[in-house]
C-alpha cells in the first residue's frame, strides 16, 4: 500500500492502529534507519531512508497453527514494514504474505489459519488509507 501525503509518523501511528483494530499485537519494533545510523553511520541511514519493521502477531491465529505444525514459529510474528525513502515523501506498508505458511504445510489447520490471517492483514492494511497499491 502506498500512502500520499499522510506524514511519516501518522502512517506509523495509522499501521500500528490498524493492525490492533483487527487483533493484531505489536510484539517488536526495530527502526532499520537507526539502526543503520548507530551501526553503518548517516549514509547507510539515508539510503534506507525512514524504514520500520512491525513485528505483529495475532495470538489466537498463531495458537491454531503451532500446535499443528510447529516449524511454522520460524515465519512469527508477521512482519509489517512502513517505509519512506529520503527523496520520496510517499509512505509504502507492506506486509509478508500469510499464505508462504501454506506453501509448508500440508496441515488443514495451517491453511485456515493463514487464510484468517491473510484476510485480517488485508483489512488491517486497507483501513489505514486510500490504497494504491497494496503488496501483501
Amino acid at each position: 500500500m502506498v500512502l500520499d501525503p499522510l506524514s511519516w509518523e501518522d502512517a506509523v501511528q495509522r499501521t500500528r492502529e490498524a493492525l490492533g483494530e483487527h487483533d493484531f499485537g505489536i510484539l517488536t519494533e526495530i527502526d532499520v534507519r537507526a539502526t543503520f545510523e548507530s551501526k553503518l553511520g548517516t549514509d547507510a541511514a539515508d539510503a534506507v531512508g525512514d524504514y520500520v519493521i512491525l513485528g505483529a502477531c495475532n495470538p489466537a491465529l498463531a495458537s491454531r497453527a503451532l500446535p499443528a505444525e510447529p516449524e511454522l514459529g520460524a515465519l512469527l510474528p508477521c512482519n509489517v514494514v512502513v517505509r519512506r525513502s529520503k527523496n520520496a515523501r510517499v509512505t509504502t506498508i507492506e506486509a509478508i504474505d500469510p499464505q508462504t505458511m501454506v506453501e509448508l504445510s500440508v496441515s488443514p489447520a495451517v491453511r485456515e489459519v493463514a487464510d484468517d490471517a491473510d484476510a485480517r492483514l488485508r483489512k488491517a492494511l486497507a483501513r489505514i488509507g486510500d490504497a494504491k497499491e497494496i503488496s501483501a
